[in-house]
């Protein structure tokens, strides 16, 4: 029989606290001789260690923040001593912490509360009913966003909305709807909110669509990249920073309800270094973390790059903090002459002739301080420059075991593969595509879409390959959708765009989230596995990852989560071990509201039967016509 008493004390490294605690009689509960008693057991579970031998076990035993040992319950059973707590899985599947290997929780998190989240919502008509109810109790003075994470693919629908239906929905509050990095549309209270009418010249690296009469439509088409989407948004309202702090806390508790415990923040755009960390910073200090963070530094000033690093360098190290966060190394934006923001609607861009001599400037100062760095390139043309130059550095000031990355790499070709590995370099890959696979297939063909990015290839090289979502404006932080698309190959729209030849096993592509990640943030041996010794992070799951449908992975959630061996997070029977929940501010956020991923308080208001009313297009056609601004006859 299992009994339930409340206790407290156990060591914390983050907020969380166990408040129930599950014990099993004291019968035999001394540990043998060479046994020292565990914090923490976790019985009678389907354990997927990730260990070197990819082994399952029923049992894990917690001490000090780390594994201390793993095996059947009997074995385990013997590290449990008079004040050891026991948490019976009741034979639930637990994976390691899910390590995302590139994302942007810092500059996310500061909005987070702010965004009206479409990730995961299943039809348009849905997400406008939630835009309709957002933009009634959103106060003056402020934006309805939707920042991100959604493709039209994803909706029954198989579109966009229109202007006209942002228009109806939101006659007075301002509303910007962003498109992944390709475009955002805003109603006419935005356009009034941030100034743009017929004498607003474009930008120099954007369009901003008009009528016939040279009036602003409300549709900004970022070409060829995404500056016009980002000083835009920049205009509205920010919250102040005691919601950012809530803001933050909120959008981890997310990540946590979603089984991930640790991520590696990729800088970005409007995300300066340090006045923007500052959240990040007292929420360590405060040790209110709850999910690991290893940060990057991302230049924000065009022809300034080399300053920018020359300063840090000097200023701070890589590696500096602690295991909840620190300093991961430069980039993913190294110099602005080699970054190729990928839009598939548009051609792919040509770097200037400036990006070699920019480059080599920047990496050599970051090989010679031994600083880890990471480079945005989509396109194979983009990475085979950039590699030139890695190669003629590393000639002149040996990387020599120096932790490199190259991002996205959709596109990349088998010999650049081959000279990554030559290097010491890693590929992260992101499910960018699960988001833009129709799109790219309109563009580029059936046969580039079934090997883009050609992760096989890349496993199947040796290169160090991490999985991630790049988050939270191109792609939805769901790592479940992820893992469903590296598994299944297809989309949010159920296009198949992989064979075989490209598609992971389900342990495999669990590897790529956990071992694989961790590499990536220079913690090999440390997290990514439920090995002794490693970190304790692990998320106990929804369903079994292992045997449930291809297509139910995408919809797998953690309801339990431990990050040091505390949660963080705690569901269904395991709720009592919840840390205490974080009231969202504003009252009126869209978190508040909805939730976040797939709206789950949408669902459990019962709003999800009006999906069965919403209009359906006839089944889209990847390499005909894509949905969009009017590819699809119920867009008008």
């Amino acid at each position: 029989m299992l009994r339930l008493r409340v206790e407290s004390g156990l060591p914390m490294v983050s907020s969380a606290r166990i408040v129930h605690h599950c014990f099993y009689p004291m019968t035999g509960a001394n540990p043998s001789p060479n046994a020292s008693p565990a914090d923490l057991l976790l019985v009678n579970g389907r354990i997927a260690t990730q260990d070197d031998r990819q082994s399952f076990v029923d049992a894990l035993a917690i001490k000090d923040g780390r594994i201390h040992a793993t095996g059947d319950a009997a074995t385990v059973m013997a590290y449990r001593g008079a004040a050891t707590r026991v948490v019976e899985l009741n034979g639930r599947t637990v994976i390691p912490g899910l390590i995302d290997s590139h994302s942007h929780p810092i500059r996310g998190g500061l909005s987070y509360n702010l965004e009206l989240r479409w990730d995961g919502v299943p039809s348009l008509a849905d997400a406008m009913r939630m835009l309709r109810e957002q933009a009634r109790r959103t106060p003056p003075n402020h934006w309805v966003r939707v920042i991100g994470g959604w493709s039209e693919f994803q909706f029954a629908e198989k579109r966009m909305p229109t202007l006209e239906e942002l228009n109806a929905a939101a006659p007075d509050t301002p509303v910007f709807v962003l498109h992944l990095y390709s475009s955002a549309m805003l109603n006419r209270a935005a356009l009034r909110a941030v100034g743009y009418t017929r004498d607003t010249p474009d930008p120099p690296a954007g369009e901003i669509e008009r009528d016939r009469a040279g009036n602003p439509t409300g549709l900004l088409i970022a070409r060829p990249n995404a500056f016009i989407l980002y000083s835009t948004l920049a205009r509205g309202p920010k919250l102040p920073y005691e919601q950012q702090l809530n803001s933050t806390r909120q959008f981890m508790r997310e990540l946590n309800r979603l089984g991930v415990t640790s991520v590696i923040d990729a800088g970005g755009g409007f995300q300066n270094y340090p006045q923007d960390y500052q959240v990040i910073t007292e929420l360590h200090r405060n040790e209110q973390l709850t999910v690991r963070l290893a940060a990057n530094l991302f230049t924000q000033r065009p022809g300034e790059e080399l300053a920018d690093f020359s300063n840090w360098v000097k200023t701070v190290k890589p590696g500096q903090g602690d295991d909840l966060y620190r300093i991961n190394g430069a980039g993913e934006m190294l110099v602005y002459s080699a970054a190729d923001f990928e839009d598939f609607l548009e051609p792919r861009p040509d770097m200037p002739a400036s990006m070699e001599a920019d480059l080599t400037a920047v990496v050599t100062l970051l090989a010679q301080n031994r600083w880890p760095f990471r480079l945005h390139a989509t396109y194979d043309e983009t990475i085979a420059r950039a590699l030139a130059v890695y190669e003629a550095v590393n000639r002149e000031v040996p990387f020599d075991g120096l932790h490199w990355i190259i991002d996205h790499a959709e596109t990349i070709s088998p010999r650049n593969i081959d000279r990554i590995r030559a290097l010491g370099g890693g590929i992260a890959v992101q499910h960018r595509m699960a988001y833009q696979g129709e799109t790219f297939g309109h563009r580029y063909g059936k046969a580039k879409s079934e090997e883009s990015p050609p992760i096989k290839r890349m496993l199947a090289a040796g290169v160090p390959v991490g999985a991630g979502t790049d988050a939270t404006r191109v792609a939805s932080y769901n790592p479940f959708v992820s893992l469903y698309w590296l598994i299944s190959g297809k989309t949010v729209g159920g296009m198949q765009m992989y064979t075989g030849a490209n598609r992971l096993e389900r342990m495999e592509a669990l590897r790529l989230w956990t071992v694989g990640s961790s590499w990536f943030s220079s913690d090999e041996g440390k997290r990514g596995a439920l090995a002794p010794g490693q970190l304790a992070d692990c998320a106990v799951l929804s369903a079994d990852y292992f045997s449930i449908p291809e297509e139910d992975i995408k919809g797998l959630e953690s309801v339990l989560t431990l990050m040091g061996g505390n949660p963080v997070y705690a569901a269904a029977e395991f709720k009592d071990l919840s840390p205490p929940t974080l009231p969202v501010s504003p009252d009126w956020s869209p978190v508040a509201a909805y939730g976040g991923y797939g709206a789950p308080l949408m669902r459990k208001a019962g709003l999800e039967a009006h999906l069965a009313k919403a209009p359906r297009c006839s089944p889209f056609d990847p390499w005909g016509t894509p949905h969009g601004f009017g590819g699809c006859a119920c867009a008008f």
